[in-house]
């Protein structure tokens, strides 16, 4: 398991990608594009402009509370447990799953937020991840080697525990 020691976190404050303020703004971006969501909310409200993401991890929480906007499942849905501040090997195994077998939905419990970084890295080039900002919007991020490059990046911050 990957564990974000907490003197990291602040790192992981600032969007990843293009940030768009609503869902009205990302929908011209992705058309024909494979479409990963991290977030119950950002998933709902895709679904909601009649796209359905082809892998979608969601966790049953919007900012740390209970989401009253549950997305529809859609194909093989996929339970892992992913503590929070975690990217567990159970999480990383279960987006390798889902990106070679799409479309699917992660069932997180614990915390999906973290999923972005291993879900850029598994990815294929050209591909779209999508994941909420709190109080911002939405973040788009077009997977190519920059993306890979800042993904290890954030991803050496972490330490590992067995």
């Amino acid at each position: 398991m990957l564990i974000l020691p907490e003197e990291h976190r602040r790192l992981f404050k600032e969007p990843f990608g293009i940030l768009c303020r609503s869902i009205d703004e990302v929908i011209p971006l992705i058309g024909g594009k494979i479409v990963y969501t991290v977030g119950d909310v950002v998933t709902h409200n895709l679904q909601k402009k009649g796209v359905r993401p082809d892998v979608a991890i969601v966790d049953g929480y919007t900012m740390r509370s209970p989401c009253r906007k549950m997305p529809a499942v859609h194909g093989e849905c996929i339970a892992v447990k992913n503590p929070a501040g975690t990217i567990t090997d159970d999480l990383i195994h279960a987006l390798e799953l889902a990106v070679r077998n799409t479309p699917s939905t992660i069932v997180v419990d614990g915390e999906e937020d973290l999923a972005v970084i291993p879900l850029v890295l598994t990815a294929p080039d050209g591909a779209i991840v999508l994941y909420g900002q709190p109080g911002e919007g939405i973040v788009l991020r077009a997977i190519d080697d920059e993306a890979r490059k800042t993904a290890k990046r954030l991803l050496s911050h972490f330490t590992r525990t067995d």
